[in-house]
């Protein structure tokens, strides 16, 4: 298998995976949104430790000890995905599996709008009609939903947020995810404690079933996670934005067809809205990047040495002084 078939593979896997979850945390209750976050923290630190060993990646610990903007950045990304994580949880127990598939959804416009508020980004023509697109298609949501979407507001807006701190970072993946939940694990593992303490865990209580699914949420938050890096290691990253639509397209599909939520008028407009939105945005992504790689490719030749041409004897003066005609082209 070519390795951009595998890259695709690996994407799929992962985009899968992330697209499947509002079928796995209904499994977990009784437990509640924030003892199940708990789990996810603890477990997934246990999980990253596990391949941090078998891979011998330990030397990056040091050096970012030694980094306290780092260390205060990684804090701050610890901090609001736990937020995401929390609220996705919430929302998908509480049956609003759509409207997290929302948030997925118009997270690349956020994005978009983060990299012009933060980073100070111009925006080109395209991208600043399909941000207008998607504010009006918030606005529709609002009057379909009675309220402020605001479940796929905060995913998104953390969700691009904590991509924006990760940029900052550099750092890889699975290091990455080590240094977030160590900086999770102590408040969670305390909250863990507390909870059994007053017998309101449901960890011990509920048979070894219930309890191996919440350990498995550890890997659930690895495993897709180093997938994706496979990938990213092995595709463009068109292929990868293009390939990220598949999660909330499941999930989407996940809360009409499998827990039958209901659409109205104005939430369908509203959707219709977003997904014209992001159709303008990556077919825009697509073309500059067509355009890019053809600059590049066109000042790589440029750069290029000329090749030293032989003299055809055929062609030299009658003096017969070789070479009278080099670097000539042919009939000039």
């Amino acid at each position: 298998m070519g390795e951009n078939r595998k890259g695709l593979v690996f994407g799929f896997a992962a985009y899968g995976m992330w697209g499947l979850f509002p079928l796995y945390w209904p499994l977990l209750e009784p437990a509640g949104a924030a003892e199940i976050l708990a789990h996810r923290m603890v477990w997934s630190l246990a999980v990253v430790a596990v391949l941090l060993l078998a891979l011998r990646r330990w030397a990056w610990i040091t050096e970012l000890i030694r980094q306290p903007r780092r260390l205060a950045l990684i804090a701050l990304a610890a901090t609001v995905v736990s937020v995401n994580w929390g609220t996705y949880i919430w929302a998908v127990n509480a049956g609003h599996v759509v409207e997290t598939s929302l948030g997925y959804f118009i997270n690349p416009l956020v994005t978009v709008g983060l990299a012009v508020l933060v980073l100070h980004e111009r925006l080109r023509p395209v991208q600043w009609v399909a941000v207008g697109i998607g504010c009006a298609a918030v606005g529709v949501l609002a009057v379909g939903y009675g309220r402020l979407p605001w479940i796929a507001l905060v995913l998104a807006f953390t969700f691009g947020t904590y991509g924006l701190v990760k940029k900052k970072i550099a750092m890889g993946g699975v290091e990455s995810l080590a240094a977030e939940t160590s900086v999770q694990f102590l408040p969670a593992a305390v909250f863990l404690v507390i909870l059994g303490s007053r017998g309101d865990s449901t960890f011990t209580h509920h048979g070894p079933g219930h309890a191996t699914l919440l350990a498995l949420s550890g890997v659930a938050t690895a495993l897709p996670l180093v997938l994706f890096g496979m990938s990213a290691n092995r595709l463009p990253l068109s292929t990868l934005g293009l390939i990220q639509y598949l999660a909330p397209v499941f999930q989407f599909l996940i809360g009409i067809l499998h827990f039958h939520e209901t659409m109205s008028t104005e939430q369908w407009i509203g959707f219709l809205l977003v997904w014209s939105a992001l159709v303008l945005l990556t077919a825009d992504a697509l073309r500059n990047g067509r355009r890019t790689r053809a600059a590049a490719t066109a000042a790589r030749s440029a750069a290029a040495p000329a090749p030293e041409r032989t003299a055809d004897p055929a062609t030299a003066p009658a003096t017969g002084m070789p070479g009278a005609t080099a670097g000539r082209r042919p009939g000039v």
